[in-house]
């Protein structure tokens, strides 16, 4: 930490934080006698907060964001220089580095033709659904309009992506939700819906045709899943999966739409998670990794098919994707995207994250011989969890105060790791793992050295 950068008592800031900063996920009451928690510095996969106490992150700056590190001054020269010379207008009109980006981008996305500029995930799906519902009107008369999405995944906090949220503590209290959006199971092997079954990736994807069938194919337009389900466990689809789930898209004309928000741009070893498993999607959605939190910057990110129809009859003043994001202008995404991704090719991360996840695995495995708590170790790249259970033989959960207790642990060793937090009641109790990719033996190892130690602190 540069201390000689901070002044020697903030304690000004705190209180102002506490005044007035509306923190996120955080209930605020024990706010009034505890300190919020105010990080100033970081640097490679290091945090100081506001007592000089130094953190190894393993969740990339809290949610998966950070993913080549603290503190890279290429990134910042790069937002800097593209503020100085142009720093907004709305993408109604183009930009050098919008421009730019998006071919690069486009180069790592075969099939894949188009791309949608906005400021965050939430936003980035939520210009799928309002896509398909305005190609619902214009090409199906108002059929397949319906969005199947799976329990357990994600997509975002605006109502609308809350209504294809599988997490249903995350939608509690924010209804009712808007129509036509239906749930299809998750493909969670560990915690089978069909018992001990060999081919249960199959049979996990059949139950989506299931749904299509029972909701008629012909008023369903797009299925949305994310590659790797992230908040609701870090599930690794099973064996099989995206196989049936592509076969399944493409005998009902139902268009396939991942959301990469939290896989995207090298987390689980690929450009994006969806790579690993052969599938063609006709949507991708990305915001986190992209920019690696150095500016606001998500992506939609589409077929030359989809696009056509949204310019098929120029005669017609709603024949076009009438959408703005406003923030979508702002140049210093596009600007910090560029160097993010050159970073990422340049120092040999992609691989580097295949090294060290196989590290983190291993190590996590090691554990669980260890500790009797580990009921199963997943995990894609350095994207990793380890669920936690009170009994192996029946797989009862851990106790969600237990598992929050190990985090907290964590954290007093100096060590930032995450748990399923407020999205599934009775299970919230898997360990979440993110490191940056830029990660090395010794940081993989701090790690786990970490949860062990809680592990045997807070369940013997």
């Amino acid at each position: 930490m540069n201390i000689a950068s901070q002044p020697n008592d903030i304690r000004d800031v705190i209180e102002a934080d506490r005044a007035h900063v509306w923190h996120h996920l955080s209930q605020h009451k024990p706010y009034e006698t505890v300190d919020p928690r105010i990080f100033v510095e970081g640097k490679g996969m290091r945090v100081w907060d506001a007592t000089g106490k130094e953190y190894l992150d393993a969740l990339s700056g809290g949610v998966w964001t950070v993913n080549v590190g603290f503190g890279r001054t290429s990134i910042a020269d790069a937002v800097r220089d593209q503020l100085v010379k142009l720093n907004y207008f709305a993408n109604s009109a183009g930009s050098i580095a919008g421009a730019k980006f998006a071919q690069q981008l486009i180069s790592k996305m075969p099939g894949l033709t188009r791309v949608y500029y906005s400021n965050s995930g939430s936003e980035a799906n939520e210009k799928v659904f309002k896509m398909v519902r305005q190609m619902s009107h214009r090409h199906h008369g108002g059929r397949k309009y319906k969005i199947l999405y799976r329990d357990r995944d994600y997509h975002g906090t605006t109502i609308g992506t809350l209504a294809a949220a599988g997490q249903p503590q995350r939608r509690e209290q924010y209804g009712p939700m808007p129509p036509g959006f239906v749930e299809v199971p998750h493909c969670l092997e560990y915690r089978s819906q069909y018992g001990a079954i060999e081919n249960y990736g199959e049979r996990a994807a059949e139950a989506i045709e299931e749904v299509i069938l029972r909701e008629g194919p012909d008023t369903i337009g797009l299925l949305c899943l994310e590659p790797v389900t992230a908040g609701g466990g870090v599930i690794v689809p099973p064996r099989g999966y995206w196989e049936k789930v592509q076969e399944i898209c493409r005998k009902y004309d139902i268009l396939l739409h991942i959301d990469e928000v939290v896989c995207g741009v090298g987390r689980t070893g690929k450009w994006f998670g969806y790579q690993n498993y052969g599938i063609e999607p006709d949507f991708v959605t990305m915001a986190k990794g992209v920019a690696s939190g150095y500016a606001a910057i998500s992506c939609t990110v589409t077929t030359e098919k989809i696009f056509a129809m949204f310019k098929d009859d120029a005669d017609d003043p709603l024949s076009y994707f009438r959408d703005i994001s406003t923030f979508g202008g702002c140049v210093a995404g596009p600007a910090a995207a560029l160097e993010n991704m050159r970073i990422i090719e340049d120092e040999g991360l992609l691989d580097n994250t295949l090294r060290m996840g196989e590290r983190l695995v291993g190590n996590l495995n090691a554990l669980m011989e260890r500790h009797a708590v580990i009921g199963d170790v997943r995990g894609a790249g350095l994207f990793c969890g380890a669920e936690l259970v009170s009994d192996r033989q029946t797989k009862e959960p851990a106790p969600e105060k237990m598992v929050q207790a190990v985090v907290a642990d964590c954290a007093a060793q100096g060590v930032i790791i995450g748990a399923t937090n407020r999205s599934l009641p009775g299970l919230n109790n898997t360990l979440c793992l993110a490191p940056a990719l830029i990660a090395t033996e010794n940081d993989i190892d701090g790690i786990t050295d970490a949860i062990g130690n809680a592990l045997t602190k807070v369940f013997g």
